[in-house]
């Protein structure tokens, strides 16, 4: 109980005697001004002081040093931040322990659109060494992004939608070796302007090899430190902007292109291309008179494509074509609230095409209206918001002919209702309290209604809420269920007290979320055999007389798809403290508790953290020492193992060089110096796929 209390205890108490500090603290490198941080993600342009919500925010150097290949990665010490991790690439952000359809991840406000919330093993497809700065906003932030966000949301921002005039070149040149795979990666961003036009273009290239482990990649092996294979990455990608801008108007467009091709871990031989084109535009009018003093409409087309291959044979392919759409207007003040009301629409075609696909050929769209409004009365800011959401599932019937003809599904149609009300109380200068109420509703997504067949990244047999599992005297079988899966509704309280100050700065958050009918993944306790469902112990005993079978989907865990009432609540505390003028501590620590009402756990819950560092800097000298403490995960569901806890050590140098014109950052960055074994609790795979050993990086930044 001491371990889970005391971060929170330093947290506070760093607060309320910070007021003792009297000297003004040099800002170093690495660390951001939140009173300046604009949220991009927030239609009412709010700074990370002024929400109601907590909200997390990457940019500057504090994004370069925690720059990694996945998103997953790269938000992983992000307080309330956990990660999936199914290997090196297929790394997807877990918030206060929600993930998949629950966590909305966009691109510059518009969805990603890949197929990373269909499956944890699939890429995210974003990439972080050209973004400017990437925003999480945990807890439900459904008003603006819709029901798939009644986790929270996760948005990289990048430039290439210019939003600034300027004159000339600026732009940043990057290029990082990491020996735990042989990773060589570069990047550039660059932006040009004249007058009233502004043009970008960004790049980036990464190369990996097979990644060091410190132990047998299979936790029930012993040996000594290897290589975990299949683990390789190839990625490329670019994309082109260019907007005009005056005082009243913005016009924007940008062309993205990626490509990329990862190997699955847990599968010998199998491995991914990935390529995707992104199209999005913004128009702004802004100063307008009358009733809506701004206007503004955003657009994204993305065409998604990844395809499985087992040696040079294509195994299953995934597409997802999606057409997103958002206007929304700012209005002026009505008895002093001011706010902004829109539409947004979301069209999707998925399908999964091959001997493993696992989901139905699905197309999926939605249209909502929302509204958020905000006034100030006096030390008090009251924040409110309503979402209005349908939302219609079409599923192409014949995926299930070969399995049973008589599987028809009519169209699944949801409306989905969202408020949320909060308040924030400054305190004084220094000190404010924070509190959020949302009710939020969230539609099924299509895997977790209609999937049943393999899925071999994640090592498991999947079945969908829309199936029951049947047996009869020791016979097991799958019939379609005679109801429709419910939404999802969630009551979640946020209560934030920050301190923000010269020497000090803090952030202590404790929240509650109360899930009616929540969707989880429950493991059954038996696998797909055979074309059928045999116990795990049927399985093993057949093993044990003729070997292993030769089809790779034989033995994969069967899952389904189930509902229950359930309580996730925890915290998040992160402080941030001048002892010197040269050095600097930072502490933070998470924790998130998830019970089902009829008993028993939530499945595959991150464990409590704590972490510490310590900065010092020095002239153009910059060195940091991290220690990050995962606990063991031992409050667990059926048929889940628990998972031991690990202390990661890292440690990094920077060196900054101003050449005129040119900001130079050479680094030199070593990870898991104790080249300790480390397996994500979250993760199917846990026990087939640790994580990597110890790294050393170098690297070196321009900036002009």
């Amino acid at each position: 109980m001491k371990t889970r209390k005391s971060p929170l205890l330093i947290a506070v108490l760093a607060a309320l005697t910070s007021h003792a500090q009297a000297s003004e603290a040099v800002k170093q490198k690495d660390e951001q001004d939140v009173e300046n941080i604009i949220i991009t993600a927030s239609p009412l342009s709010r700074t990370i002081l002024e929400s109601s919500t907590p909200v997390s925010v990457l940019s500057g150097e504090e994004l370069d040093k925690n720059q990694a290949a996945t998103l997953g990665d790269t938000l992983a010490n992000v307080p309330g931040v956990h990660s999936t991790y199914y290997g090196p690439v297929a790394s997807s952000p877990i918030i206060r322990g929600l993930d998949g359809p629950r966590i909305k991840v966009v691109q510059n406000g518009l969805d990603a659109s890949d197929a990373s919330r269909v499956g944890p093993d699939h890429q995210v497809s974003t990439e972080t060494s050209t973004a400017s700065q990437i925003e999480v906003l945990r807890g439900p932030a459904t008003l603006l992004y819709g029901s798939g966000a009644i986790g929270g949301v996760v948005n990289v921002v990048d430039n290439r939608l210019p939003s600034e005039r300027q004159e000339g070149l600026s732009g940043e040149v990057f290029a990082q070796y990491d020996n735990v795979a042989d990773s060589k990666t570069v990047s550039t961003d660059l932006n040009v302007g004249t007058g009233d036009f502004v043009f970008h273009v960004d790049g980036y290239n990464r190369k990996t090899d097979d990644y060091k482990i410190p132990v047998p990649a299979d936790v029930n092996e012993s040996g000594g430190s290897g290589t975990l294979d299949n683990s390789a990455i190839s990625a490329h990608g670019f994309n082109l902007g260019g907007g005009w801008i005056t005082d009243d108007t913005r016009v924007a467009l940008s062309y993205g292109s990626m490509d990329s091709e990862y190997g699955l871990p847990v599968e010998e031989d199998v491995y991914i291309k990935l390529k995707q084109d992104r199209y999005q535009s913004v128009i702004d009018w802004n100063n307008l008179d009358g009733f809506f003093e701004q206007v503004h409409f955003q657009n994204g087309f993305t065409d998604y494509e990844h395809t499985e291959f087992e040696g040079d044979e294509v195994g299953t392919t995934f597409k997802n074509k999606t057409f997103e759409s958002r206007l929304w207007a700012n209005h002026e003040a009505v008895s002093g609230w001011k706010g902004v009301m829109g539409v947004h629409y979301n069209y999707s075609d998925a399908s999964a095409l091959g001997e493993e696909a696992f989901t139905p050929p699905t197309s999926t769209d939605s249209i909502a209206a929302f509204m958020m409004e905000e006034r100030q009365i006096g030390d008090l800011t009251w924040q409110l918001g309503a979402r209005v959401e349908t939302l219609t599932h079409e599923v192409d019937d014949e995926f299930y002919s070969e399995l049973d003809s008589s599987i028809t599904f009519e169209d699944k149609d949801y409306t989905s209702v969202s408020g949320s009300a909060g308040v924030v109380w400054n305190i004084n200068d220094n000190h404010s309290l924070a509190f959020n109420y949302a009710y939020s509703q969230r539609a099924p997504s299509a895997s977790e209604i209609f999937s049943y067949g393999p899925h071999v990244g994640s090592q498991t047999y999947e079945i969908g809420g829309a199936f029951n599992i049947d047996e009869a005297d020791g016979v097991y079988s799958v019939s379609q269920a005679s109801g429709d899966m419910d939404k999802e509704a969630s009551n979640n309280v946020d209560l934030t007290y920050r301190y923000n100050a010269d020497m000090w700065n803090a952030t202590v958050s404790v929240f509650y979320n109360q899930v009616d009918d929540y969707i989880f993944e429950q493991r059954t306790g038996l696998v797909y055999f055979d074309g059928g469902l045999v116990t795990e112990d049927s399985f093993d005993e057949y093993v044990d007389l003729y070997g292993e079978p030769e089809e790779e989907t034989d033995g994969l865990s069967v899952i389904n798809f189930e509902q229950q009432d359930a309580n996730l609540y925890g915290f998040e505390a992160q402080v941030d403290m001048h002892l010197t003028e040269e050095l600097r501590w930072e502490v933070f620590t998470d924790y998130t508790r998830a019970e089902l009402d009829a008993g028993g756990n939530v499945p595959r819950i991150p464990p409590l953290r704590f972490g510490t560092s310590l900065h010092y800097e020095q002239g153009a000298w910059h060195s940091e020492v991290e220690f990050i403490r995962n606990n063991k995960q031992d409050k667990i569901s059926d048929y889940e193992t628990q998972t031991d806890g690990y202390n990661m050590v890292s440690a990094s140098v920077n060196y900054y060089l101003d050449l005129d014109d040119v900001d130079m950052t050479f680094y030199l960055e070593g990870k898991n110096l104790g080249d300790v074994e480390g397996r994500v609790h979250s993760s199917y795979v846990k026990d087939e796929v640790p994580l990597p050993g110890r790294s050393v990086s170098l690297g070196v930044r321009a900036s002009f």
